[in-house]
Parts: C-alpha cells; sequence; structure tokens
C-alpha cells in the first residue's frame, strides 16, 4: 500500500515505501507500541522478572503457540499465545506539549474558561475542585493533566458477534475545550487487550504497564518542553474518572453486579425481589431516594402495596470502599476460582494503587449511552 500511493504521488517524493521506513520516523515520535506477553490465562505479564520465562509462574501454561512437540524453532522466532500492545502515554504527552497551539489549549481551563457557576465543563464540578483542595500544589499548575480512562470490549472483526471480544483502553484530555476533548485527534488509545474472550476480572494483570507509567507521572513527574511558554516544567497528571458500562465497571471496579446487592450505590442495603419464573432479580425500592413528604411514598396501590418509609444510604467514601476492599486478596487468572466469600467485592482494583483515588468524589461513572438506552426502553408506550 505504500509503495502504490508513493507511485501515485510526483516524482521525488519522501513517503516511506516499506514498513520499516514507516517505523522510522514514527518511533522518533513517541508514536512507538510496545508488544508484552501474556499468559494464555490472563495470569501475569511476561515483563519486569518474569520476562525471560518461557512458560507462566502461575499456571504453567506455555508462552509460545506450539508448532509440535519436536519443533526446534528457537523460542525468539515462535508466535506468543497471547500479546498486549502497549502505546507509552508519557511520550505522546511530550510531543502534544510541542505543538503550540496544543500547549495554549492545554491551560483553557485555567485562562480561557467562563466561570459564572454554571455546569459546561468538567473543571467546573465538584470532583475538580476537590483535587485543587486536597492536592494545592497539582491544582496550581494550569498544565497538569486531568485525565479520564474508559474500556469496553469490541468485536475487530466488523460484525455484531460476541464470539470475540477485544478491549481497547482509552484517554481523554479534560483540560481542552469541551468542543475539542471529545475528538478524535485528543482521544489516545493506550492499551489493546487481546481476544478472543474477555480478560473479566482479570483485566488488572493488562492495566499493569498503564498504572505504572500513571504513578510516575504523579510521583515525580516528567521532565517536558512547553512550546508555547517556551521553558521547561515538571508534568503531573491525574485520572479524573472512569468511565465504562456497567459490565465493564463491575470488571474494573471488582463489584458484584448481578444478584440481591446489585445496586453499587445502596450495596447491602439493596431492595430486591426475585422472580422465581424467570430466575431475575428485580428493583423496586426508588422511592427510598425521594423526600419524606413526597406523595408516591404513600401511593399503595400504585407500587408494591406497601406505605415507603425508609431513606436511600448515601453513596459511601473513598475511605470506606477501600477499608471494605483493603484486604481482598485473590489470585488472578482463569484457572482459579473465586474465594467463596460472603463480599459483594471480588477483588481489589488496581486503580487503589493510585495515591489519590481515595481522596476521588467520584472514581466510576457508567456511559450515558446505555443508560439513555435502557431508559427510553423502559419507558410506557404513550410517552
Amino acid at each position: 500500500m505504500l509503495k502504490l500511493l508513493s507511485d501515485m504521488l510526483p516524482p521525488n517524493n519522501e513517503l516511506p515505501t516499506s514498513t520499516y521506513e514507516a517505523k522510522k520516523i514514527l518511533c522518533p515520535m513517541g508514536m512507538n507500541v510496545k508488544k508484552i506477553h501474556a499468559c494464555p490465562n490472563d495470569c501475569v505479564l511476561f515483563r519486569n522478572e518474569h520476562e525471560h520465562l518461557h512458560t507462566c509462574p502461575k499456571c504453567g501454561a506455555s508462552r509460545y503457540k506450539r508448532e509440535g512437540s519436536n519443533s526446534s524453532t528457537s523460542h525468539k522466532k515462535r508466535p506468543p499465545v497471547k500479546d498486549l500492545r502497549y502505546f507509552p502515554i508519557v511520550e505522546r504527552f511530550k510531543r502534544m506539549f510541542t505543538n503550540i497551539n496544543d500547549a495554549k489549549l492545554i491551560r483553557w481551563h485555567m485562562e480561557g474558561r467562563k466561570s459564572d457557576g454554571m455546569l459546561r465543563h468538567p473543571a467546573d464540578s465538584p470532583q475538580w475542585r476537590t483535587i485543587d483542595r486536597k492536592f494545592p500544589e497539582f491544582g496550581q499548575e494550569a498544565r497538569n493533566l486531568r485525565l479520564r480512562v474508559s474500556a469496553d470490549g469490541m468485536n475487530p472483526y466488523r460484525t455484531l458477534s460476541s464470539q470475540h471480544s477485544t478491549w481497547p483502553v482509552l484517554l481523554t484530555i479534560y483540560n481542552l475545550p469541551p468542543w475539542l476533548c471529545m475528538k478524535r485527534k485528543y482521544i489516545m488509545l493506550t492499551l489493546l487487550i487481546p481476544g478472543p474472550k474477555e480478560a473479566g476480572n482479570n483485566i488488572d494483570v493488562y492495566l499493569q504497564p498503564l498504572i505504572e507509567d500513571l504513578k510516575l507521572l504523579w510521583d515525580q513527574g516528567e521532565k517536558v518542553y512547553d512550546a508555547y511558554k517556551k521553558a521547561d516544567f515538571t508534568m503531573c497528571a491525574v485520572i479524573f474518572c472512569n468511565i465504562s458500562d456497567f459490565t465493564g465497571y463491575g470488571n474494573v471496579l471488582g463489584y458484584t453486579i448481578k444478584g440481591a446487592n446489585a445496586c453499587p450505590i445502596c450495596e447491602d442495603s439493596t431492595t430486591d425481589i426475585h422472580l422465581k419464573n424467570c430466575k431475575k432479580n428485580v428493583y423496586m425500592g426508588h422511592r427510598t431516594f425521594l423526600p419524606l413528604a413526597h406523595p408516591y411514598r404513600k401511593r399503595k396501590r400504585s407500587f408494591d402495596g406497601t406505605i415507603e418509609t425508609r431513606v436511600a444510604r448515601l453513596p459511601l467514601t473513598g475511605n470506606e470502599v477501600f477499608e471494605r476492599v483493603k484486604n481482598i486478596d485473590i489470585v488472578l487468572g482463569k484457572l482459579y476460582k473465586k474465594p467463596t466469600t460472603s463480599s459483594i467485592w471480588k477483588k481489589r482494583s488496581i486503580f487503589w494503587d493510585l495515591p489519590y483515588w481515595e481522596h476521588l468524589q467520584v472514581r466510576h461513572c457508567l456511559d450515558f449511552m446505555h443508560i439513555e438506552k435502557m431508559f427510553v426502553k423502559a419507558l410506557p408506550e404513550h410517552f
């Protein structure tokens, strides 16, 4: 394809005609990709202390595809069973600040935003002010990045079949104006978690490279040249929130999203009714969120025949959630059974390794697309 495009352009053009030449141009720009071999059972990544192993240290599965019992092919030339693609984020952030326009737009939330008490941008939210109050040194630097991470499964073969599920992990920069931060140009693909089966609860194994870079950007920062100010500065970054659908919410957070306690706000105080015929749980205690004087609380015939006198529980703070999950110790991997405990938490999410995670008011958000879709389906026909 590269050679064909080169022939279509005028003579003596500088378009690379091979993949090797194209990589020589892209890699110095910070657009390289790291291929990290992974255990086929999602136990570990073959990096750091496991880099030179040929089998998984936990389950013993082979790292490479087997071509036969008597194959003499060296391990270096044999393809891996599963490999993770990681696009390093630090070099990409550095490249963004070398562009004068992008370096100026990064400061928009502090210098160009209209602050009148209206909610137009994440910078107007209480979460943004909480970070500024908890970490004043971070908040005073307008060029420190506030990122949103999101992940979901998709079939890369242009079909709606669920037989293959590859999980991309994306980063969005919330420093930018609202008309730019959701543009394709500024959304960064950081991880490509391979299929064909989703990692599920073991997604923490594949998030390790990203979390390590995020911890580095928070603890030490990275020296970056700002083309707009024409000076070096130490750039830091924070994960503002995570956005996913409800299934991804359960995988990333480690909360049980099925059964009697599926509500992540009410948790063990969830009001549910188990339908015996269809073997499903339905949740009918929504009147607890209404004010105490609301007339719907006393309408028996319109609901379940009772008067609602209970009050909904407030969401748990970050410290309270961390106290519930800090002692949960599980072994990640498909071959390991989940511990038989009464806890509604399946694991301690890897995001708790970030020093600031427990101080955030809103750590996980549900995407609007699925909520709107399910809400519209539930409306009566006359609406």
